[in-house]
């Protein structure tokens, strides 16, 4: 079945739902919930009780039972769970410091200790680097491997955003002038001056935009800039994801898409895009390649001890993957309209709280684009639009590398981004280092 119909049938099923109660499918969900929690936790108990019989009914069940497990939980923010990291030819422990605290968003540092002063004088001199994980439904946990692979080299800071289900109403909306504000709030508190940037995916649209800003304002902008895989011009080599906000209006956005928070949270009340539908949404571009993993780990499972270790893999990325948060109605619906429909950033005619964009005032900060061969979400040529509109950066301080064989997920996590990325990218922080 291709992707087109799949994004029809979750178009029809989404209109269908919409009842003019906007928070009724968020509590049908939560409805679903409360039957599915027991399923999920007497199917794992079921499950463990197996463990070790090899028996061919019980490897079965036990394949059965631990499959039914991972379909019915519930799958919460995950940890970061960073503790230790190896840098200058040492181990050394990593500690999690909240910077600053927005409703919708904390800055964290991930502060490496070291009690030996020589090497404790190297990590003060490490570059700072500021990464803004993406607000597009998944947690900034997303980015535990890149946030492990920088700390080797780097002083790290990352935005971990805040699920909006949880922020009270008072606490006013969060739109995509808020977000960038945040970011700039971010970048002047660490110190623009010292600082490199590194943008994954969703965030390059909005810390483009505030480093401009910043840039137009005569404000001192970042060292460097690493925007990765995002959609600085989503018109160039459109994806499912830029067809699907291009295929309807604003309107239909907002009448399928957006729901109250019902009773029980923090939240109650807010107007958000759940996370559970994007959710359906990420899984539906690509349902037979998540049928076809689910069918690996029931046969791993089956094989007990044998295939241990790729269950382990697959449990690993779907406790992320699954992990997704609600956001800010109005945070949605600007990026549908600003960065998907109106293509404004790349068209120059963005304006952030009454001031225009403009990208070509960026001079000082050295400029990396990076994109995945296969990206499935943002296209090739779309982040790399960014030194179209960066003209006074020098050419000098600027580069483009497409990563052959990954997909979008393979810029930022896993052994391609480990071992080939990671150094282009390191070695890009050390020359805009020397640059000063």
């Amino acid at each position: 079945m291709n992707v087109a119909l799949h994004k029809r049938r979750f178009g029809v099923m989404l209109s269908a739902m919409s009842s003019g109660q906007d928070s009724m499918l968020y509590a049908l969900h939560a409805i679903q919930r409360s039957f599915l929690n027991p399923v999920a936790n007497f199917s794992q108990k079921a499950s463990d009780l197996l463990e070790g019989n090899d028996g061919l009914p019980a490897r079965m069940l036990r394949a059965n039972l631990a499959s039914l497990h991972r379909i019915t939980k519930a799958f919460d923010k995950p940890a970061f769970g960073i503790t230790h990291a190896n840098a200058h030819g040492a181990e050394m422990v990593v500690v999690e410091e909240e910077i600053d605290c927005h409703p919708f968003c904390r800055l964290v540092r991930f502060a490496r200790r070291s009690e030996e002063p020589t090497t404790a004088a190297a990590l003060a001199a490490d570059p700072r680097v500021l990464v803004v994980a993406p607000l597009s439904g998944h947690f900034a946990t997303l980015l535990r491997d890149t946030v492990a692979t920088l700390l080797r080299d780097h002083d790290v800071y990352v935005t971990d955003w805040v699920d909006a289900r949880d922020v009270p109403v008072a606490e006013g909306a969060f739109s995509l002038d808020d977000y960038v504000v945040t970011v700039q709030r971010f970048i002047r508190k660490l110190g623009a001056a010292n600082l490199h940037v590194i943008a994954v995916c969703q965030p390059t649209v909005p810390v483009l935009g505030a480093v401009a800003l910043m840039a137009g304002d005569g404000e001192p902008t970042p060292r460097s800039l690493t925007l990765m895989g995002g959609p600085v011009d989503a018109r160039r080599s459109p994806t499912e994801v830029n067809r699907l906000a291009t295929e309807h209006t604003l309107a239909w956005f907002e009448t399928n898409m957006i729901h109250r928070v019902p009773a029980g949270y923090a939240g109650h009340g807010r107007a958000v895009y759940p996370g559970f539908l994007q959710l359906t949404a990420f899984t539906m571009m690509n349902p037979e390649r998540h049928a076809e993993s689910y069918g690996l780990y029931w046969l791993d499972r089956f094989r007990g001890a044998a295939g241990a270790e790729r269950a382990k893999t697959h449990e690993t990325f779907y406790d992320e993957y699954n992990a997704v948060l609600d956001m800010d109605a109005a945070y949605y619906l600007d990026t549908v309209e600003k960065v998907f429909q109106q293509f404004a950033l790349a068209r120059g005619t963005w304006v952030v709280n009454d001031e225009r964009v403009r990208p070509e005032t960026i001079s000082t900060t050295a400029l990396f684009t990076i994109e995945g061969a296969n990206d499935d979400i943002s296209g090739l040529g779309q982040t790399e639009a960014a030194h179209d509109l960066c003209t006074a950066i020098p050419k000098e301080r600027r580069r483009h590398l497409v990563a052959e064989g990954c997909g979008h997920y393979g810029i930022f996590s896993g052994r391609r981004w480990r071992e080939a990325i990671y150094p282009e990218v390191r070695a890009f922080i050390r020359a805009a280092e020397a640059a000063r």
